[in-house]
């Protein structure tokens, strides 16, 4: 009856163990739909695409309702190059300067140069004057427009935990500079904080 009773509970050890491995490993996203990009994203407490659309519409606002862009007869011409991160995340701040300049775009009252393309366009001036191309169509250098003004910023953020407590807090400041002065004309930040708390992890 003892080796009985024995076997029942090494049996019974055994079904518990397993059921606690299975609970703590790791599980398998086997299904999905598709979401509102625009919906809150508060998953966890990391960097997310909601902090990035918040971000980016207030500076955005702001910068167009400057003098500088909203008196200008023109479109002024601008180039948006970095955004550093001084953060202890992986941000992809790239992706956060896109928006911006998506977003300056699609309101018309801005001008873009492609610092990316640079390098692009250079090669393409290389392969149109290397005979291969017609006289009548191709292209060179000496061509381009310069941009008037150049937008750079930089990614802050404190983290503070007490207890059962978290609070995140991000600083995204941008400004934009007079190629030509050296004089920064515009800048501001937008500051976003969430606060969590921890769960209680149990069976």
């Amino acid at each position: 009856m003892n080796r009985l009773l024995k076997t029942i509970s090494m049996i019974a050890a055994a079904a518990m163990s397993a059921l606690v491995l299975s609970s703590c490993g790791p599980k398998a996203f086997v299904k999905g739909d598709y979401d509102d990009p625009e919906k809150t994203n508060l998953l966890n407490d990391q960097w997310s695409e909601t902090d990035m659309q918040k971000v980016v519409n207030d500076l955005v606002g702001s910068l167009v309702a400057h003098p500088v862009i909203k008196d200008a007869k023109t479109p002024p011409i601008v180039m948006v190059t970095s955004l550093q991160n001084k953060t202890s995340e992986h941000i992809d701040t790239q992706s956060v300067m896109d928006m911006v300049r998506v977003d300056l775009m699609k309101g018309g009252r801005v001008a873009f140069i492609d610092k990316e393309a640079r390098q692009d366009i250079a090669d393409e001036y290389n392969y149109q004057n290397s005979g291969m191309v017609s006289k009548e169509t191709k292209k060179g250098p000496g061509g381009q427009t310069g941009a008037d003004f150049m937008i750079n910023g930089r990614l802050d953020s404190i983290v503070q935990e007490v207890g059962k407590d978290k609070t995140v807090y991000y600083k995204v400041t941008l400004n934009m500079t007079n190629i030509k002065t050296g004089m920064m004309v515009w800048s501001d930040n937008k500051q976003i904080r969430k606060a969590y708390k921890k769960k209680t992890i149990g069976l």
